[in-house]
């Protein structure tokens, strides 16, 4: 299914992008989109919350593996997750989409808003917001104070999600066979998402194991 989407424009005469990242089946629909529209753009990678290791790693090569094939340049940041942990301390039993997650979303943001600033980006945006499982007032909120703090810095606050967005992101996420990740992230969605499982009699999550088109194949 091809699915065409409209021309994109970077905000307030906005001409050079840093796309935050959060993995690939979330930004690869974002990622086409913005590069069908001849927008010059870098994805950034930094994701501290990812829990555990093991699973960082497997979300942050397939991210790297489709920026790569789109031949779109991609930032590699550092993998503080004990800063991270630092800041969601107290947290730890917020819900999904509660005062956790919009620590998470600020700091991410944060990140990205001060490596914009450093190296000549004038626009930031993210692709945590293309989720129905997140809060996009969280997301945006948290853009736009990050944006905020740096002169010149614009947050692109477009919804993924509309004109065909989260549809996009489902077909790509099947023909480019991406990662098929079970829980937000965090080591506490992780406790939650496992917790959930056992009280239905299901297995516990297993990293590395489940891909998107997977249950097409096996029909």
């Amino acid at each position: 299914m091809e699915i065409t989407r409209e021309k994109l424009v970077l905000p307030n005469g906005g001409k050079k992008l840093l796309l935050h990242s959060c993995c690939a089946p979330c930004s690869g629909g974002i990622i086409k989109a913005i590069q069908d529209s001849g927008i010059d753009f870098t994805i950034f990678f930094y994701n501290p919350n990812i829990h555990p290791k093991k699973e960082y790693d497997i979300r942050k090569e397939e991210n790297i593996r489709f920026a790569e094939k789109c031949n779109v340049p991609i930032i590699d940041a550092e993998y503080d997750a004990d800063n991270w942990f630092a800041r969601a301390k107290g947290l730890e039993f917020e819900p999904e989409r509660g005062s956790r997650c919009a620590v998470c979303f600020d700091m991410r943001m944060e990140r990205t808003a001060l490596y914009a600033f450093e190296h000549g980006f004038d626009t930031i945006a993210t692709s945590l917001g293309i989720s129905r499982w997140k809060s996009l007032e969280q997301v945006n909120e948290a853009g736009f104070q990050a944006a905020q703090k740096y002169e010149g810095i614009t947050f692109w606050d477009y919804n993924w999600r509309k004109k065909g967005g989260s549809a996009c992101n489902m077909e790509i996420c099947k023909s480019e066979r991406f990662y098929k990740q079970e829980y937000c992230g965090c080591a506490y969605s992780l406790r939650d998402a496992n917790k959930r499982r056992v009280e239905k009699g299901q297995e516990r999550i297993q990293f590395g194991v489940h891909f998107y088109g997977d249950e097409e194949n096996k029909k």
